[in-house]
């Protein structure tokens, strides 16, 4: 982890996969790390550019739909950085389904047909598209696991007004709708994601990333329903692979349970697959590039003096 002291900072802290600079007390500098998180654990070793391949995309997609809802991103000055408004986040991540699969498919698996308050028709496989999209919320803990929860609970506990929710529902829907739109342009299906929300007094704005391979699931749409019939497994860009991965070798971030080795092999492919996923919904050619900490201090510098923020 980098620790760096930017000018007016008042406050740093590490998540699992980003690191987070407060500037006064209105601005954050997001620094999008290459470390890699799975089942709420930070697995030990970091991948190639993956934070340069998040970074990017949540760029691309925020500024994608900002006439839908207010976002928190005002400037990229690296690859890996973005800077922004500093919001009241609601402690409540918006996961919005298309299809059954991941977490919602292990849920129906075990024989639940109840994810989150929402009722689950019977007689659905693996990956399936719902009649309509679905919101799951989950908590957002600071430490520890994400847990399910009902909008009843989410009411009940003050996570959120009636108004606020009815608000944090019609952007996650209409955020969604337009994620499966930029993704059939190229050839994919968003099947889930989630969303962020804070607030700046009575204005919601979408925060963090966005319709990136670490909050969302992409499946190819070509030869999709072909797959769907003869139950053959969908070819999807995600982090799911990486979790399929540590099912595998029998780790799910249960206490006792210890992560297995990657291999650099298994880095390398861990990275392509960011960078193939990059290129797939952006329909850009993916340029890495590698930024000293010296030359990424003075570009947010300049650019947090560009904004005149300090």
């Amino acid at each position: 982890m980098r620790n760096f002291q930017f000018p007016e900072q008042t406050a740093i802290y590490h998540g699992k996969v980003r690191d987070v600079y407060t500037i006064k007390q209105d601005w954050l500098v997001m620094l999008a790390s290459d470390r890699i998180s799975a089942f709420d654990v930070i697995l030990p070793k970091s991948i190639p550019f993956k934070g340069q391949v998040l970074n990017q995309i949540a760029a691309i997609m925020l500024d994608a739909t900002k006439d839908i809802c207010p976002n928190w991103l005002v400037d990229t000055p690296s690859p890996s950085v973005s800077i922004g408004k500093k919001c009241v986040p609601f402690k409540i991540e918006m996961v919005v389904r298309g299809n059954l699969v991941g977490h919602a498919w292990r849920t129906y698996q075990s024989g639940s047909r109840t994810l989150c308050g929402v009722t689950l028709a019977e007689g659905l496989k693996e990956n399936d598209f719902f009649p309509t999209p679905i919101i799951t919320p989950s908590t957002k803990a600071d430490a520890g696991h994400d847990e399910d929860i009902s909008k009843e609970a989410i009411l009940a506990q003050g996570l959120a007004s009636e108004s606020d929710w009815a608000i944090l529902e019609q952007y996650a829907l209409a955020l969604f709708q337009r994620g499966k739109e930029i993704a059939g342009k190229q050839g994919l299906i968003l099947a889930d994601t989630k969303y962020e929300f804070g607030k700046i007094g009575d204005t919601i704005y979408l925060m963090d990333e966005v319709h990136t391979p670490d909050s969302s699931r992409y499946f190819y749409s070509e030869g999709f329903e072909a797959r769907q019939q003869s139950g053959e497994k969908q070819k999807q860009l995600s982090k799911e692979f990486v979790r399929e991965w540590l099912i595998a070798n029998n780790f799910m971030g249960k206490e006792g349970q210890t992560v297995p080795e990657m291999s650099n092999d298994w880095i390398e492919t861990i990275s392509k697959r960011y960078i193939e996923l990059f290129e797939k919904v952006s329909g850009s050619k993916f340029v890495a590039e590698t930024v000293s900490d010296d030359a990424l201090e003075t570009q947010v510098i300049q650019s947090l003096k560009k904004l005149q923020i300090i």
